[in-house]
Formats: C-alpha cells, sequence, structure tokens
C-alpha cells in the first residue's frame, strides 16, 4: 500500500529528508545552548502539580505556540506534567497558518529539525494514521513555515528526549476533518504508548477582559473533558472568525480530547492561563494562552 514516503497523485510538494526550523532565532533561541537554558528555566519555574498525577498516565497535552517569550511560561506548565511519562509516540496535532486545504497534512519527510537535533517522524504510525482515514494526506508544503507543531518541539527534545512524533497541520477545520481526525488517531494509536498534543492559542486580539471572558469558556469546556460543548462554541461563530473567537487550533483541541477519551482519559486539568499583554504591557490586543492535561485513571 502506497504511503508518504512513496509519491502518489495529488501530493504536494517533493518528499524532503528533514524539515529544518523555521522559526529558530526569532520565535525562540536560535542556538542550542540558549534554547536548552531557556526551555529547562521554563520549565523549572513551572508550578508543580498534585502529586497523585505523575504517577497516572497521561495521554494528552493542550499547549500555545506563539513565540516562546509570550506563550513558553504557559507551554511549560503542560511540558512540565509530561516529564517522566514514557509514550512510545507524540502525535502534534496544530492548525496550518499559511496553507489552505482539505483535511489533514503530514509532513512528508523522515524528521523535524530545530536547533537542539532532529526529532524522528514515526513513519509506521504515519501510515497507519493514514490507512485509517482518508483526509489525511502527505503534504509537505503545509508544514514549511507552519509553526503551530514547531513551536512544540523544543519542549518535547528537553523533556521527552528521543521519543519519535507524527506532525499533522489540519487545513479547513470542519466537523468532519476534526471528528476523523479524532477516529484515525483512535484507531492507528490503539494498543501503543502515545501522547497526544494539542497546539493551539486561544482568543486573538481583544482586550484583556474580553479575552479572559472568552477563553473562560474555552477552560470551563476543557476542564469538564467536553469535547462536543467545545465543538458547539467552536461552531457557534462564522469558519473565518473561529480562530479569533475560540482558538486558532481549535480543531487540534476537540481532535486530541476525543481521541484522548476513546484511548482512556477520563479527566481534564487545565494547568495555567495566561495572555500575551502579561508579558508585552499592551492589554488593548491580547492573545489568550492556555495548557491542560487529560489523564487516565488510576
Amino acid at each position: 500500500m502506497a504511503g508518504p514516503w512513496s509519491k502518489e497523485p495529488g501530493d504536494r510538494g517533493p518528499r524532503i529528508k528533514i524539515r529544518p526550523a523555521a522559526v529558530a532565532g526569532t520565535w525562540y533561541p536560535g542556538t542550542p545552548a540558549g534554547l536548552s537554558q531557556e526551555v529547562d528555566a521554563l520549565v523549572a519555574r513551572a508550578a508543580p502539580h498534585d502529586e497523585s498525577l505523575p504517577s497516572r498516565a497521561l495521554v494528552g497535552l493542550i499547549a500555545p505556540h506563539a513565540g516562546m517569550m509570550y506563550s513558553g511560561g504557559v507551554a511549560a506548565h503542560a511540558y512540565r506534567a509530561a516529564a517522566g511519562t514514557k509514550p512510545d509516540v507524540v502525535a502534534v496535532v496544530g492548525p496550518s497558518h499559511f496553507v489552505g486545504f482539505d483535511g489533514v497534512a503530514i509532513c512528508d519527510c523522515a524528521a523535524f529539525e530545530t536547533p537542539l537535533g532532529v526529532v524522528t517522524v514515526d513513519e509506521r504510525a504515519a501510515e497507519a494514521i493514514m490507512s485509517a482515514s482518508p483526509n489525511v494526506r502527505p503534504n509537505t508544503a503545509a508544514h514549511a513555515r507552519e509553526h503551530s507543531l514547531e513551536m512544540q518541539l523544543p519542549f518535547l527534545q528537553r523533556v521527552l528526549p528521543g521519543v519519535p512524533i507524527v506532525p499533522l497541520a489540519i487545513g479547513f477545520q470542519t466537523r468532519e476533518t476534526i471528528l476523523d481526525l479524532a477516529r484515525a488517531l483512535v484507531a492507528a494509536l490503539d494498543g501503543r504508548r502515545p501522547l497526544l498534543v494539542a497546539s493551539t492559542d486561544l482568543s486573538h486580539y481583544f482586550d484583556a477582559e474580553t479575552a479572559a471572558r472568552l477563553d473562560s469558556r474555552v477552560a470551563d469546556l476543557v476542564t469538564r473533558f467536553d469535547d462536543g460543548g467545545l465543538l458547539s462554541e467552536f461552531e457557534r461563530y462564522p469558519e473565518h472568525e473561529r480562530g479569533r473567537y475560540v482558538a486558532c487550533g481549535g480543531g487540534a483541541a476537540i481532535a486530541v480530547m476525543r481521541a484522548a477519551r476513546c484511548l482512556g482519559a477520563v479527566e481534564a486539568r487545565v494547568l495555567k492561563y495566561a495572555h500575551s499583554g502579561e508579558v508585552s504591557g499592551d492589554n488593548e490586543a491580547v492573545v489568550g494562552y492556555l495548557a491542560a492535561g487529560l489523564w487516565k485513571a488510576n
């Protein structure tokens, strides 16, 4: 059966061996030493979590993807929760900011590069996800400039070194695509030890008070582990406004929550909320950030 590692009609872009870093040196430090120090310091400063959590199986995370100086402190709370866990594959799901397309794109590459080295793509898991869904296809062009997945990689490299990934960028975040991706993740990863990571920021460019009100709706639905409610909230707005009012990666969060539940997660916790104004000092047009974890029962 043909997969992402062979050319098929409709593939967009040639296969590349390694997808180079697109935002190193701008969105996060561009040197190995500087990046290691920054990530380690952010994770160390993240508040300790409930002592019962490390002994339980972590199935999913929600983490933001803005520049590290703005959202890295929030993302660190998610990755601190992952420290000490032992997944055998990490499926990283984020929105496509630059390329519009139907379905979900897997990068047709063997690895992603950051200043910390390369993160291997789990080809077996990628093949299995594509076999489970005709909507998931290789699309190298969609990944070339995309930061939503790349911003997760330095944290994964420091907290879960050596664990391979499956890089999944969602195009048009329709109900059909979101729910189909959730089904494909479950079908492909059941029986393994996966960690599912949804990469998303929350509301965009409202004043801080309005942002907090909008973002609290998402936080409440995550806390209640209500992926159906989050999908309904997403669909309250026209498609072109959902990223601004709810979350640019709302589809990623919904798909990860639904898949995590099917893989045994029973509890969700919001670990941290903040917005960009807390760093920039500009509270007139902020972006909201949330970190959350999804766990199995004891």
